[in-house]
């Protein structure tokens, strides 16, 4: 059986995944940065003799592995390649070299997890038919987001793939399990910057001044009102302020003052509307209170949509590879991807694939400097993603 064949070359090469993931982690690159990755993933490649490899959005890769009757179905498999700006804080033998960048979100997990797949893939290609597609993509990190990237230079196109699937690491998910959702999944994703300017001074002296401190506490109040009164109970929404910076001091009232957060949500009509919500309340606040307010809102990525008849072909792979108990429903997750550009274009499933390890203390969530995984799962990853790819190629 082809699944039995899958297993036995994933955990053939388990040992060496481990050693690329270890690799990749001691060696993390930024956000549109990730050069010595891409060169390192493209020469493991050709060393499993795939030769099919297209340079796309400066630092990324598009491989391309053929089976019998390739035109018959095309569809594409997706890791991310880019690592934060994190000082890393655990003490293990591959911990990163690169001073303040860390591997603290998995993406050396899903690169290494996918050269494993494309291994496998290779191996097996006289055994399907269809076409498989293979994104190593950069900077999911960071707006614009390199799958928007991708796209823009043709990695849906020559060959088009009917859909589109994707893994990522969860360390709310015990080791050996992997999570699904069908339908809306994860948020869309907006950057907030805030310039609240009023007139500075002496702070013993408030009556000739114009506060801009005082102002934004009140638009930082009042703009929670956009979520609690504003938006629809059942639409959820998150706006979050994380950094504030009124430069003054005991006894000195700055200028300005600069606000920096995040709105999320999984309505793109509401979406639009907040927006307009939020800069109505911010300028009419600070003028109010004789200040001005420069309000940028760096619209991110959008909401990420897995298709359910897909998602639900995964979910039967899944079970059918690792075992029906092994295979959990997740709720929505308020955090953003930029996999959902290509949900935007065509059909897609982003499943998670579970990382935690309570015994081996392996419990910190992503993007901290304590992130690590237990990496007996990526003796699940990359057959797994094998196995879910093959079943969709036969629909």
């Amino acid at each position: 059986m082809l699944k039995n064949k899958i297993h036995q070359l994933s955990d053939k090469y388990k040992s060496e995944i481990i050693a690329l993931r270890r690799h990749l982690h001691a060696n993390p690159e930024l956000s549109f940065e990730e050069k010595n990755t891409v060169a390192f993933v493209e020469e493991k490649l050709r060393s499993f003799g795939i030769t099919h490899i297209e340079p796309k959005a400066e630092t990324g890769l598009v491989v391309i592995i053929e089976g019998k009757n390739p035109e018959k179905k095309v569809i594409a498999l997706r890791g991310d390649m880019d690592a934060l700006p994190i000082v890393e804080a655990n003490d293990v033998p591959y911990k990163s070299t690169n001073p303040g960048v860390m591997h603290a979100c998995g993406h050396d997990v899903h690169t290494s997890s996918l050269l494993g797949t494309a291994r496998i893939l290779n191996e097996l290609k006289d055994e399907f038919e269809g076409t498989i597609k293979l994104f190593f993509q950069p900077g999911e990190e960071k707006i614009p987001g390199g799958a928007s990237m991708m796209i823009r230079d043709g990695a849906l196109e020559n060959p088009t793939p009917t859909a589109v699937i994707g893994q990522h690491v969860m360390p709310f998910i015990p080791v050996g399990k992997v999570g699904f959702r069908k339908g809306m999944y994860m948020a869309s994703a907006d950057e907030l910057y805030l310039k609240v300017i009023g007139k500075g001074g002496h702070g013993a002296m408030p009556e000739t001044l114009v506060d801009p401190v005082l102002i934004s506490a009140h638009i930082l109040v009042a703009l929670q009102q956009v979520v609690s009164r504003k938006a629809d109970p059942k639409t959820p929404s998150v706006l979050s302020f994380g950094k504030v910076i009124a430069e003054g001091a005991t006894n000195v009232i700055p200028n300005e003052v600069n606000i920096e957060g995040t709105f999320r949500t999984l309505n793109e009509a509401w979406r639009k509307k907040a927006h307009e919500q939020m800069l109505k309340i911010a300028k009419g606040i600070a003028e109010g209170m004789g200040g001005e307010v420069e309000f940028e809102i760096r619209k991110g990525y959008p909401f990420l949509k897995n298709e359910p008849e897909l998602t639900q072909r995964a979910i039967t792979a899944a079970e059918e590879y690792l075992g029906k108990e092994n295979v959990l429903d997740i709720d929505i997750w308020m955090a953003a991807e930029d996999f959902s550009y290509y949900t935007q274009e065509i059909d897609g499933c982003f499943y998670r694939l579970g990382t935690r390890n309570e015994a081996k203390g392996i419990i910190s969530s992503v993007h901290t400097p304590t992130f690590d995984i237990d990496e007996d799962a990526l003796g699940i990853s990359t057959g797994l993603m094998a196995y879910i790819a093959l079943q969709e190629l036969k629909q």
